[in-house]
């Protein structure tokens, strides 16, 4: 495939992301911000809800206008149709969540959730992006980390990895060895690079929004082109990164009650129904889940249907009356 049509080929994408994304006129949403919790507190936001319209849009267009990840939609409102959601169907949007339970600095980004956390030097707030993530396979996961930002870059170019060329060749779309900055780039206007291996793995934009939530990247980490813009401005060189993959959060909140979370943990083949696959308990959510204050049943239930949002599992004791 030559250069032009590699850009045609981008900008089909792009244009079914449209055509997926929106029916009507759709204004983006930018990232949330929420303030920090006490120490002792993990929960932030709440949840929105959203009805829809007659020809309101598919879910990744309402995805899109309340910026959250396509899937964590989808997860939240099982049995929806993706594509065309039915009129009057009262939608939740999960924008009530658990931060994950690492120190708050820098950025942290969870792949199970397909969420990413950025918590501004001096500000006593934390701001959150849905993102993509690598696709299943070799080469192409995004892996766990612990590093910094070591540079970034306006309006990039993109460079193919050979493999990467080979799979688009796979595909019949041959790849020129750099596709130039513009609005053809699947890279969008904004990468930021980070230090780990060799600085291979980027936080960046893209031209094709309706992979944002989902694990469609060659490994790399993708925002909004919006969001990333945002983040680019503010996110200095040298910021921290831990990237995690927490299927399962919990947190023991002041006024008592015991909060889970649980997203489907991360496939590995391509054959996995992530809504089946086991979710294992480390020592800390075993012992939480063995608490005494803890319905272990209603845990169960919670990590079974996964719906991406904090549930109360805290016990109930019975009232005893007077006799």
């Amino acid at each position: 495939m030559s250069l032009s049509r590699f850009f045609t080929y981008t900008r089909k994408l792009a244009a079914l992301a449209a055509l997926i994304g929106t029916s009507s006129i759709v204004t983006p949403t930018f990232a949330q911000d929420y303030p920090l919790p006490a120490a002792n507190s993990q929960l932030i936001g709440k949840n929105q809800y959203h009805v829809v319209e007659d020809d309101g849009g598919s879910l990744e267009a309402i995805a899109k206008k309340y910026n959250v990840g396509f899937l964590a939609l989808l997860q939240a409102n099982p049995g929806v149709d993706p594509y065309v959601p039915r009129a009057g169907n009262v939608l939740t949007i999960p924008t009530e969540m658990l931060l994950p339970d690492v120190p708050r600095e820098g950025i942290v980004l969870n792949l199970a959730e397909l969420r990413m956390y950025y918590f501004p030097a001096g500000q006593n707030k934390v701001t959150v992006y849905p993102i993509g993530i690598g696709q299943l396979g070799g080469d192409t996961l995004t892996p766990t980390m612990t590093t910094k930002i070591s540079g970034k870059r306006a309006n990039p170019t993109w460079t193919p990895t050979a493999n990467i060329r080979a799979r688009y060749l796979a595909q019949g779309i041959k790849l020129p060895a750099v596709v130039p900055a513009g609005d053809d780039n699947p890279m969008g206007h904004h990468a930021i690079r980070l230090a780990a291996y060799g600085g291979v793995y980027l936080l960046h934009g893209t031209n094709a929004d309706f992979g944002i939530g989902m694990r469609v990247s060659s490994g790399c980490i993708r925002l909004r082109d919006d969001d990333i813009k945002e983040l680019f401005e503010q996110v200095p060189v040298g910021t921290s990164v831990r990237i995690i993959n927490e299927p399962i959060k919990t947190s023991i909140e002041p006024n008592g009650h015991r909060l889970v979370e649980v997203h489907q943990p991360l496939s590995e083949s391509i054959n996995d129904d992530p809504q089946l696959l086991p979710i294992h308990l480390n020592d800390t959510m075993t012992q939480f889940r063995s608490a005494q204050q803890t319905d272990a049943d209603v845990m169960d239930k919670v990590i079974e249907h996964r719906s991406g949002m904090p549930v109360n599992v805290k016990a109930h004791t019975p009232v005893v009356e007077n006799i």
